[in-house]
């Protein structure tokens, strides 16, 4: 008999809390019948949502939390205070050995600094990084850093390529990933001083990486490499707008199909086929944050109870992966690799 799957889920995060994540659950859990789940929150609200979901009450178990992180909480705060909250219980359930991944549609700074500070970085790393999959004319872009870290280095940008490899090969079973660096053109001499840094270390420094060079924003949706590495800032502004033309090309797309009786019947007729260009057009609503002792994923906070169904999935799938050990094992070589080219370096100096 195959062992359980447990997820951890903090099942008051988001914009709509238990509303969403419970029935959310239940989803999942019809879905998949190894997984078994752990809800953190408010005992009361969860049992009553509960008791308007039928079924799968034998593979759920309940921990109470008298407090929740709010949305707008400053991260320095949530870690002063977020002991005893639904939150913290649901990431400090990995820690224990309860759980195999932790869920949370909650404050996204609160839960990066909770679960640094929990969980602790893996290898040498300094900071999580936050990773989005977005749909491409040829399967999915792992897409990295989307939010965790605004200010990158050089250094930074090479351990979230390494991550982003890493994880991409165990999400999506591409065997060697390519990699590329989001640039303001493809050109070597393009971009600021960092973003050129890396890559000449990504050229250079002799890492188990499929590296391609610098691509551009259409190249993300293009497919022309697998992974594209940027900082947090750059890539939640290139998430955002990218979730934002896809519900715009949906409404729009809808809203022209349902003008008259006519195209009403057709679009009655072309439901399915729309069902699934919405589903290809929207960025999954999983980003698990890369680089700690353990896996935890950010939902986002509007997420629906589809959205979040999907998230728990996304989260067995990563759980039962061994992508947390490839990543500590390139990240040996990167200190050698920068050492390497700050000594080739000083040699082209003399």
């Amino acid at each position: 008999m195959t062992e359980p799957l447990v997820i951890s889920v903090d099942a008051m995060g988001g914009d709509h809390g238990p509303s969403v994540v419970i029935p959310a659950c239940v989803q999942a859990l019809g879905a998949m019948p190894k997984l078994r789940l752990l809800l953190h929150g408010d005992e009361a609200m969860i049992r009553a949502e509960l008791g308007r979901h039928a079924g799968h009450a034998d593979r759920i178990e309940v921990r109470h939390a008298d407090r929740v992180i709010a949305m707008d909480e400053k991260p320095a705060q949530a870690m002063r205070r977020g002991k005893g909250t639904s939150m913290w219980g649901a990431v400090e359930a990995i820690r224990e050995g309860r759980a195999a991944a932790a869920i949370s549609a909650g404050n996204t700074g609160a839960l990066m600094a909770i679960s640094k500070l929990i969980l602790r970085m893996s290898a040498e790393l300094d900071r999580p990084a936050l990773v989005a999959s977005i749909p491409n004319a040829r399967g999915q872009t792992t897409f990295l850093d989307v939010g965790a870290n605004v200010d990158c280095n050089a250094a930074r940008l090479v351990e979230f390529a390494i991550m982003g490899v890493a994880y991409h090969r165990a999400a999506h079973g591409v065997d060697r990933p390519t990699v590329g660096l989001l640039n303001v053109g493809s050109e070597e001499m393009k971009g600021h001083e960092e973003v050129r840094e890396a890559n000449r270390i990504l050229r250079e420094g002799q890492l188990d990486l499929d590296y391609r060079g610098f691509v551009e924003g259409d190249d993300i949706t293009a497919g022309t490499v697998e992974v594209v590495v940027t900082d947090g800032f750059t890539g939640n502004v290139a998430l955002k707008a990218m979730e934002g033309a896809a519900r715009f090309m949906y409404d729009e797309l809808r809203d022209a199909l349902t003008s008259g009786p006519v195209t009403s019947l057709g679009a009655l007729l072309a439901r399915p086929s729309l069902r699934k260009f919405r589903d290809k057009m929207t960025p999954s609503p999983a980003a698990p944050l890369l680089g700690l002792n353990g896996l935890v994923l950010k939902c986002h906070g509007g997420a629906d109870v589809r959205d979040f169904a999907k998230a728990i999935q996304a989260a067995c799938d990563v759980a039962q992966s061994g992508f947390a050990a490839e990543i500590e094992q390139n990240m040996k070589r990167l200190p050698e690799a920068l050492v390497g080219i700050a000594s080739a370096a000083a040699d082209g100096v003399a």
